[in-house]
């Protein structure tokens, strides 16, 4: 298997990617809020980060994914006064639709799965590391990060001090010693959710803020540091910026960045039709409408991985068509392989195939090699059908596509298999300018019942 380079957000380079532990590779992303459906850019990270883990697991002997749920979050808490619901009860539902909708694109579960609330007691184990190292203060109830303690801070963004004033979208409090330090704890009213802890009044009854809540689970579940932390292009700032200053600073690392994770890796931004996702828009695409809708989960993830994942991809129903289009030509290939043992010998993916994945994720050259397998299948003597079966199978495997039998059609006892493999040898005649032999296969085709129109998407078929 190739070499694994990956972009790395920290050193602002590709990179080549070598594990701490070549034993053990660690990695974390960044999971859901739990307080409503996930929209289109939740369900590219969990697909981008999933094709990571199944590229890693292909490489090493043992990888550990871990992926957490924000179950307290003051976005649920207005979710639960808006709808009259307890905050359990929507944590629990919108976690459950959540791995259902991503299982249903493909995406295994991560290895370790854990909830904000289930690591309170690590969380403020750590706030109370950073007070102790003179990095953190309480302040009217409130314990905060004080950002100017940390001269590092910016390193992976690269902001400028009134660029992370401005990007935080601070809030304004008295009780702030710099308007860039962020809460690491704040206090909860009665009916709100909270626990006991060192910090404040009454037993210090209050809750975690969104960004210790990440710091704690990765350390209590992969130690530090570990290999790749990531997640979507928004949280490089400041979720991310804060979550290095809080994991270095709690250990006495503030010279070391790399000392929480040593790679990071985000993916871009999702746009719709050329647009900003946006509910004042009201262009906001979730994964479950469009499995409700009927979507194959397959082809959503071939949508989603058709854009390199650092770049932007832009959602529209034509982006959709196009993935819809490459999963009906791997179900006409597999429908040719039916009844074909795939070789044992093979046991690897395609070459090409599994270089350009390990080329930081490069999925558009990975499908262009992809075709190119699909077209050779339909040209191939029967003879060499099991030795192209299995890597293909294996593309699939690393892919993460399953690839389903098409629903049955009434096509009026005519060959499909052997229909779509005269019009892959059509196309090669014709890319090789073999006109003659084109002919033939469409008076082939006419003989056999069926009808050819030749449009920009490729050649169409139907029955006569």
């Amino acid at each position: 298997m190739p070499k694994l380079q990956l972009y790395n957000s920290l050193a602002r380079e590709k990179q080549d990617f070598t594990p701490i532990d070549d034993s053990h590779v660690r990695l974390y992303a960044c999971g859901p809020t739990v307080y409503n459906y996930a929209h289109i850019g939740n369900a590219r990270m969990a697909v981008v980060f999933d094709l990571l883990t199944r590229i890693l697991k292909a490489a090493y002997p043992k990888v550990t994914y871990v992926s957490n749920i924000t179950d307290v979050d003051d976005k649920i808490m207005a979710a639960a006064v808006e709808t009259g619901e307890k905050i359990d009860t929507i944590t629990q539902k919108y976690t459950d639709i959540y791995n259902a909708d991503m299982a249903a694109l493909g995406c295994a579960a991560p290895d370790i799965q854990p909830k904000a609330t289930q690591h309170i007691a690590e969380m403020i184990t750590q706030i109370e590391q950073l007070i102790s190292r003179g990095h953190a203060y309480e302040a009217d109830g409130h314990v905060l990060f004080n950002v100017p303690s940390f001269p590092a801070y910016g390193g992976l963004s690269g902001r400028s001090r009134d660029e992370q004033v401005a990007g935080a979208r601070v809030e304004v409090a008295s009780y702030k010693k710099d308007p860039a330090d962020f809460v690491l704890w704040k206090p909860s009213k009665d009916d709100e959710p909270g626990w006991n802890s060192p910090f404040g009044p009454n037993g210090g009854y209050g809750r975690p803020g969104w960004h210790i809540e990440c710091s704690a689970m990765s350390e209590k579940h992969l130690g530090l540091p570990f290999d790749i932390h990531g997640g979507g292009a928004d949280l490089k700032f400041p979720h991310h910026e804060n979550e290095i200053a809080q994991s270095c600073c709690a250990h006495g690392n503030e010279d070391d960045l790399s000392a929480f994770s040593k790679y990071w890796v985000h993916n871009g931004f999702v746009t719709v039709e050329g647009e900003k996702m946006s509910k004042s828009l009201g262009n906001v695409v979730l994964a479950h409408d469009l499995l409700e809708r009927g979507v194959n989960g397959m082809i959503i993830r071939l949508a989603l991985l058709s854009a390199q994942y650092r770049k932007p991809l832009d959602w529209s129903e034509q982006s959709l068509h196009q993935a819809e289009k490459l999963y009906e030509k791997l179900q006409r290939a597999f429908t040719a392989l039916e009844g074909v043992e795939a070789d044992p010998a093979v046991i690897d993916a395609d070459a090409k195939f599994m270089a350009a994945l390990c080329d930081d994720l490069n999925t558009p050259q990975a499908f262009a090699r992809l075709a190119e397998l699909l077209s050779g299948i339909g040209l191939a003597d029967p003879a060499d059908l099991p030795a192209l079966k299995a890597p293909l199978e294996n593309c699939m495997a690393v892919l993460g596509v399953e690839v389903l039998p098409a629903a049955a059609a009434d096509h009026g006892g005519l060959d499909v298999a052997n229909i779509e493999s005269l019009l892959d040898e059509r196309m090669q005649a014709k890319a090789d300018k073999n006109y003659a032999r084109a002919d033939e296969i469409r008076d082939e085709l006419a003989a056999m019942g069926v009808a050819i129109e030749d449009t920009a998407d490729g050649p169409k078929w139907s029955k006569i």
